[in-house]
C-alpha cells in the first residue's frame, strides 16, 4: 500500500521527502542523499516492465504497477506530481492501493518563479505551465512515457488531491516549513504513524535531527559538494542547482505585476481559501 507525497512541481515535495527519509530510514535522523532511494517517484521507469509509447498506454498501466506494489504487502512512500483523478477514464490511483497522502501546496506566485528557473522558461511559458489544464511532464527528449505525469493547472491539481475523499490526506502548506517547522513536521509524523497503525510517540530527538539535517541551507551545500542527480539541465546542457532559493524565493521581488495579477485572478478562489490573498 502507498503513502503518497504529492505536490505540484516546485512546491516542496523533495524537501518533505528528504525529511521523511531521514526520520524513517535512518537510525538517528541524519540525512544523506542515498536515503532518498527509499522514496521513489511515481510514475517512473522502474515500475513498468517495458517502455510505454504514448499517454494512453502510460495511464492504462498506472493501476497495474500499483497492484504489484500492493502485492509486496508492505507500506511504502511514493513521491508524485501527478494530478489525482482520471485520464480518459483511467484513475491515477484508488483506495485499494493507497493508504493516504501528504499534499504539499505552495503559493502559486512562488511556484511560478521556481518553475521558471527549473525549466528555463520565460514569464509567459511559466504562466502557461501553471494555468493550462493540459500541462504534463515527462523525461525530456524521450519517446518513453513511463515517466509521463498528468499535472493540469495549479488549481486543478490542488483541488484534485484536497477535495477528493477516497483516502485520508494531510494538507501541508510550504510556508509553514518556514513559519512553524517543528510543529509542521511533527504533524506529518503523527499522520504517517496513524496511517501505519503505529502507537509509538514521536521520537523528538530524531525529529529534531531530521529537521536539522534537511535544513534548506544544508541541502543546498550538500548538492554543491556532492551533486544531486535529480537536478535539471539548462538549455546549454549544464546542470542547474535543484536547491535554488528555497524560502528566499519571494514573489514580491521576482514576479512582475502583470503576471502576478493574472495568477491572482486565475486562482482567486483557491488562493483565498488557502489565505494566500
Amino acid at each position: 500500500m502507498i503513502i503518497w507525497i504529492a505536490s505540484y512541481p516546485k512546491s516542496g515535495n523533495t524537501y518533505v521527502r528528504s525529511f521523511l527519509s531521514a526520520y524513517y530510514f535512518s537510525s538517528d535522523g541524519e540525512f544523506n542523499f542515498d536515503l532518498l532511494k527509499n522514496i521513489k517517484q511515481f510514475p517512473n521507469v522502474e515500475f513498468f516492465e517495458k517502455p510505454l509509447d504514448n499517454v494512453d498506454t502510460a495511464s492504462e498501466n498506472w493501476i497495474t504497477a500499483q497492484r504489484k506494489i500492493k502485492g509486496e504487502k508492505k507500506a511504502r512512500f511514493l513521491k508524485t506530481h501527478n494530478c489525482l483523478g482520471k485520464f480518459k477514464g483511467k484513475p491515477f490511483t484508488t483506495n485499494e492501493f493507497s493508504l493516504g497522502g501528504i499534499y504539499v501546496v505552495r503559493d502559486p506566485r512562488n511556484v511560478i518563479t521556481s518553475v521558471k528557473n527549473h525549466f528555463s522558461f520565460d514569464d509567459n511559458q511559466a504562466l502557461k505551465f501553471v494555468t493550462n489544464i493540459n500541462t504534463e511532464i515527462k523525461e525530456t527528449n524521450s519517446n518513453d512515457f513511463r515517466t509521463w505525469s498528468q499535472l493540469s493547472s495549479w488549481s486543478n491539481h490542488y483541488k484534485s488531491w484536497v477535495k477528493s475523499h477516497n483516502f485520508r490526506k494531510l494538507l501541508v502548506k510550504y510556508e509553514d516549513f518556514e513559519n512553524d517547522k517543528y510543529s509542521t513536521f511533527r504533524d506529518i509524523i503523527i499522520f504517517v504513524n496513524a496511517l501505519l497503525n503505529r502507537t509509538e510517540r514521536v521520537d523528538k530527538k530524531k525529529l529534531e535531527k531530521a529537521i536539522e539535517s534537511t535544513n534548506f541551507t544544508v541541502l543546498k551545500n550538500k548538492e554543491k559538494n556532492e551533486g544531486f542527480e535529480e537536478a535539471a539541465y539548462s538549455k546549454d546542457n549544464e546542470k542547474k542547482p535543484f536547491f535554488n532559493l528555497g524560502f528566499n524565493n519571494r514573489w514580491k521581488k521576482l514576479l512582475n505585476d502583470e503576471i502576478r495579477e493574472k495568477i491572482e485572478t486565475e486562482f482567486y478562489s483557491e488562493m483565498k481559501e488557502l489565505d494566500y490573498l
